[in-house]
């Protein structure tokens, strides 16, 4: 029996979705897929992949593969799916999705000791939406039979338009070939992304599909490959992988490579290190179609494709009212958006920043955020209000020497035992009770009480109830950035 392991690729930032999406909360921990689940595209992958255990196939233990600052939001929303466990391999930046990959191949074999088995991966990025779930699952378990055989799988997205902004797999179908699995077809090699022109010929030739990132293949299918095409990646990728520490400190699994020797590894993709040099090798590769609504989610006009559109066109979100208007996309996250007589355009609001562009114009989002990233703008990096691993704090005003933040703290959690060099805090409880350390002080406070911790005092804040805490925090002093922070205890290992 097949040992099957869902391998969710979690590491991407999302920029042409600014200012929903910022790098501290990227696209994929968003709910953006346009149907009733309110679950993230995250959840919705995890589920997907953990679709296809059977009577033939014995599911593993998710791998989530992300990035260390994502590991709480990662661990939160793992925590609201029912009946799914997964492992998390913390990557101390980005190297792309090879590295990825060759990180979860290695943790997958070391796991599958016991099973005595060589386990297939099911690889898929974390921040794409599919809408006929069912036609997903039986690619997949088409795919694991490809892979069960030691070919390479990859899912080839039934194109509908002529797409310029995906790469392409150019296929021929063998049915006489004994040796391709039923359905499939031979992948013949990797094209980049065309000009419009040429993606129209593909789309009138037919055998091109959109290369959409997902592959099944076994674990040691694929450091075989990286190993004969990449040696670098591989060589790098073990030794980090050699001096990982493990975490289970949280009640989560946590798993980290070695920081110093992951960062030194080669960027590099799954496409261009190993899958685009195997047509026509001796890893055989063979594609299976997906014809299942399948959407990346690459800009703001892909959410309106897949978004619930009512009788003019329009996708709406939030506190909003529209007049006169007409196939628009108006996401409004903590106020009230009205939009009169406009046609074509994706209104974007957040706490802090507004977005506006044309759905035509919405690919080029990404200029916006490098110039936000020239300018050293926060904006690029953080919401308004900041998700942390205890709960959550919006900075709600702020002025010369002042800032006010509201914040949550989740029932039986705790910030870190700190100072600061220079600033003073109001804490006023405004819902809960809160436990707070304040120098020698172990203080018990309930709504409408307050405490006042000095410059340059030892404070805690913790939630010892089984409701969220809710405080008002006032800052005073000469400098109130986030960095301005001396950490004495943590639970969370920052």
């Amino acid at each position: 029996m097949a040992l099957v392991v869902p391998v969710i690729l979690c590491g991407g930032s999302g920029t042409r979705l600014w200012p929903l999406s910022r790098s501290t909360y990227p696209k994929q921990f968003l709910v953006l897929s346009g149907d009733d689940s309110n679950q993230s595209l995250f959840q919705l992958a995890i589920e997907r992949a953990n679709s296809i255990g059977g009577d033939q196939t014995t599911l593993g233990k998710t791998i989530v593969v992300t990035n260390e600052e994502h590991r709480f939001l990662a661990l939160d929303q793992l925590r609201e799916l029912k009946n799914i466990q997964a492992d998390l391999l913390l990557e101390p930046s980005g190297r792309n999705t090879a590295p990825a990959l060759t990180l979860a191949a290695l943790y997958a074999q070391e796991q599958a000791k016991d099973h005595d088995s060589d386990p297939i991966l099911v690889v898929t990025p974390a921040d794409q939406t599919i809408q006929d779930n069912a036609a997903f699952t039986k690619a997949l378990k088409q795919s694991v039979a490809i892979a069960q055989s030691g070919a390479i799988a990859i899912l080839g997205i039934t194109p509908t338009a002529p797409e310029t902004g995906y790469g392409y797999i150019h296929t021929q179908r063998k049915s006489t070939d004994a040796q391709l699995t039923k359905g499939a077809y031979v992948v013949e090699r990797f094209v980049e992304k065309p000009d419009a022109q040429t993606a129209q010929q593909y789309l009138e030739e037919g055998g091109y599909f959109w290369n959409g990132g997902m592959f099944v293949l076994k674990a040691s299918v694929w450091l075989a490959a990286i190993k004969e095409y990449r040696p670098d990646i591989l060589e790098a990728t073990q030794a980090a992988y050699l001096g990982k520490s493990v975490d289970d400190s949280t009640g989560a699994h946590f798993v980290r490579p070695d920081k110093a020797t992951f960062n030194q590894i080669p960027n590099e993709s799954i496409d261009y290190a190993v899958i685009e040099k195997c047509p026509g090798s001796h890893f055989p590769i063979e594609m299976v179609e997906l014809d299942a609504g399948w959407n990346d989610l690459g800009a703001w006009d892909a959410v309106w494709q897949v978004g619930k559109q009512d009788l003019d066109g329009n996708v709406i979100h939030g506190d909003t009212l529209m007049s006169d208007s007409k196939n628009s996309l108006v996401h409004a996250s903590s106020r009230l958006v009205s939009a009169v007589g406009v046609e074509n355009l994706i209104i974007i609001e957040t706490a802090d920043a507004v977005l506006v562009t044309t759905r035509a114009q919405s690919q080029n989002v990404k200029h916006l955020v490098g110039q936000l990233e020239q300018r050293q703008r926060k904006e690029k990096h953080l919401h308004r209000k900041v998700s942390r691993p205890w709960g959550w704090y919006d900075s709600v005003d702020e002025g010369e020497r002042f800032k006010v933040k509201r914040i949550q703290v989740k029932p039986g959690a705790s910030l870190s035992l700190q100072m600061h060099h220079h600033r003073a805090e109001h804490w006023i409880v405004v819902k809960g009770t809160a436990e707070i350390t304040n120098g020698e002080q172990v203080l018990t406070l309930t709504e409408n009480q307050s405490t006042y911790i000095p410059q340059g005092q030892t404070h805690r804040l913790a939630n010892p109830g089984t409701e969220p805490l809710e405080i008002i925090e006032v800052q005073s002093g000469s400098y109130l950035g986030e960095d301005d922070i001396v950490r004495f205890e943590d639970v969370y290992g920052r």
